[in-house]
């Protein structure tokens, strides 16, 4: 499903409403011409189309992004797909006031970068790579991730953020991103580390282990790069549930 099949992102156009506009056979900005809706709302659609499509080709996505619903914005993806980067990061604890980063990995275009405290994991270098991104995915970095960033290295993160825990919720998949890899068959290749665990690798690093540094970084990388399944199977998914299934003819 593509941005341009949606109208939830315009004011008065919710969840049912759009859905009769697919039922009615109206399921892309092309075929909108004003039926099923009032006059008011058909000009608000209208503009929005209008307005929209110029964000498109300019490859921005964050008027949607501002007006979609978390749990929604899954819809974002397909038209930014190559320009998506995944990130997760690790820590020395919850509180970014008294806490650490440790590494970050960033996974976009099948290319995936780790940087590292002290060594190359720098605010200049975290903007260079966000501002070659125009979505921005995460599980639970909406609560953590995005925040600890900047906080930490008093970053200001305005690109498009999905938040890959919404859309999860909204199939039903609780339980943290290695439990819902684990219920969909995604695997990761690695022994079942925790957020603890991570603590302790870069504890032991700091202590002359480079061992636990690459296995802190393969960890890291796990998370981030497994991302890329689980949001294809769960784009695919809500698709099925919430598009095809309004319009069982296309």
């Amino acid at each position: 499903m593509r941005i341009e099949n949606s109208f939830i992102p315009v004011r008065g156009v919710g969840e049912a409403t759009e859905r009769r506009l697919w039922t009615e056979g109206i399921t892309h900005w092309d075929e909108f011409d004003g039926s099923v809706v009032g006059d008011t709302l058909a000009d608000r659609i209208e503009r929005f189309i209008e307005e929209g499509r110029t964000h498109l080709e300019r490859g921005d996505v964050s008027v949607f992004a501002e007006r979609l619903p978390a749990a929604s914005r899954w819809r974002l993806y397909e038209n930014v797909r190559d320009d998506a980067c995944f990130l997760d990061i690790e820590t020395t604890g919850l509180d970014a006031t008294r806490n650490d980063v440790t590494t970050v990995t960033l996974h976009r275009g099948g290319e995936t970068k780790t940087f590292v405290n002290g060594d190359d994991l720098t605010v200049e270098r975290l903007e260079t790579e966000l501002e070659r991104s125009a979505l921005l995915v995460t599980f639970n970095g909406r609560r953590f991730d995005v925040p600890f960033l900047e906080t930490c290295y008093d970053l200001d993160v305005t690109v498009p953020h999905l938040d890959l825990m919404y859309p999860c919720k909204k199939l039903g998949l609780g339980g943290g991103l290695k439990a819902i890899e684990r219920e969909l068959g995604i695997d990761r290749g690695l022994p079942d580390l925790s957020g603890r665990d991570a603590v302790r690798l870069w504890h032991q690093y700091e202590r002359g282990d480079d061992d636990a540094l690459e296995t802190l970084i393969e960890y890291n990388r796990a998370d981030t790069t497994n991302m890329e399944p689980l949001l294809e199977t769960v784009t695919e998914q809500l698709h099925e549930q919430v598009f095809e299934a309004a319009c069982p003819d296309r």
